[in-house]
């Protein structure tokens, strides 16, 4: 059990860990550095590598999550802490299904015609969803830790 809870964990590193590289690291040095298309483009080609990663994490937080609940006799019998570990980590990726079928892909077909402004504002709605995403998620590690200390 304590692989399947590090596999577990090392996704949502991946996860929780890139989209706070992305939004407090990369998008500040972005705007120092580079001209507005030139800032889509890099988007363009960070989402494309990244959003990879975050659909192999998706994958393997459910799976391993499901079977550690299941390992655990079921939702029933898991602390609250899971409960809310839970619903935070499907909100996360209702959120992200969003992000990435709603917003990303005409994001990247607007870079690829060169329609510069409204994939401005699409990067405006994936930033902003992108940092809920990141709230989100910062607070369920804190929730799996500190019920880990509690339970």
């Amino acid at each position: 059990m304590a692989i399947l809870k590090l596999i577990h964990l090392l996704a949502a590193l991946i996860w929780v860990g890139g989209m706070f590289f992305a939004y407090v690291v990369l998008r500040p040095a972005a705007v120092e550095v580079l001209e507005p298309q030139q800032r889509l483009r890099l988007w363009d080609a960070v989402f494309r590598r990244f959003f990879v990663w975050v659909w192999g994490a998706v994958a393997t937080l459910t799976v391993s999550g499901g079977y550690l609940i299941y390992l655990y006799g079921g939702v029933a019998h898991v602390p609250v802490h899971i409960h809310i570990m839970l619903t935070s980590g499907l909100a996360m990726m209702v959120i992200y299904g969003y992000v990435f079928f709603a917003c990303y892909q005409p994001f990247s077909l607007h870079i690829a015609r060169q329609r510069w402004k409204e994939a401005g504002e699409m990067l405006v709605k994936i930033r902003k969803l992108i940092a809920v995403n990141l709230v989100l998620g910062l607070l369920t590690v804190c929730v799996a830790v500190l019920g880990m200390a509690w339970a």
